[in-house]
């Protein structure tokens, strides 16, 4: 049954489009789902759905989007107080134990399809651009507070934390026996290594035109 509410906010008819597109794209992927399922999932008509998302591309550039607003919330917590490894680690507990696999799953099917539409690419660059620039300052802080050794470059360990999530991404969505309690603390402990100056790294910008 429909279940259109014209006076519902547009917010929250557009989060509710989203998190309906989620469920789809998890369960049947990118390219199955139709935007006549997006809809039923909705519990709206497609007319409506098309009101607020005039394509599935339109529908996944909002899915980012709204992942880049939590994510920016995310770096409230280095706001909290604790120290930056503390602050981290709850960081990478909500991401890879709290919050649903399914999330990670997601991640793999917008990947997957920015390796064939621009548009997504562009999209997953931008985010991964907005991350990186938001842990260097995040990192730099933390360096000026005395917590990460003097000589470690935090655009360095910026760009390889982001690497380092994504794998955990990876291993998440696809690895049967992934264990967030076993993994997620090893990776920690790395990056700690790191900010301590254990772990010398190659802090020299990507060559222009180098391949990911």
């Amino acid at each position: 049954m429909l279940q259109d509410v014209q006076d519902t906010p547009v917010v929250d008819r557009r989060s509710r489009i989203l998190d309906a597109a989620e469920r789809c794209f998890v369960r049947s992927g990118f390219h199955r789902t139709t935007m006549q399922d997006v809809a039923a999932e909705a519990g709206m008509s497609p007319g409506n759905l098309y009101r607020y998302f005039p394509s599935k591309d339109a529908i996944v550039i909002g899915l980012t989007e709204r992942d880049r607003s939590d994510v920016a919330k995310d770096f409230a917590t280095f706001d909290s107080g604790d120290d930056f490894m503390t602050a981290f680690m709850k960081l990478g507990r909500k991401h890879f134990e709290e919050e649903p696999r399914d999330k990670a799953i997601m991640c793999l099917e917008i990947w997957a399809e920015s390796a064939r539409n621009p548009s997504f690419a562009s999209v997953c660059a931008e985010f991964e651009q907005f991350v990186v620039a938001r842990l260097t300052e995040v990192l730099a802080e933390a360096q000026a507070r005395g917590e990460i050794a003097a000589e470690v470059d935090p655009a360095a360990v910026a760009r390889l934390i982001s690497t380092l999530a994504d794998g955990l991404f990876v291993r998440r969505a696809i690895a049967p026996g992934f264990d967030a309690a076993r993994e997620v603390p090893n990776v920690i402990n790395l990056i700690g290594a790191m900010l301590s100056g254990a772990v010398p790294l190659n802090c020299a910008p990507p060559a222009q035109g180098a391949s990911s």
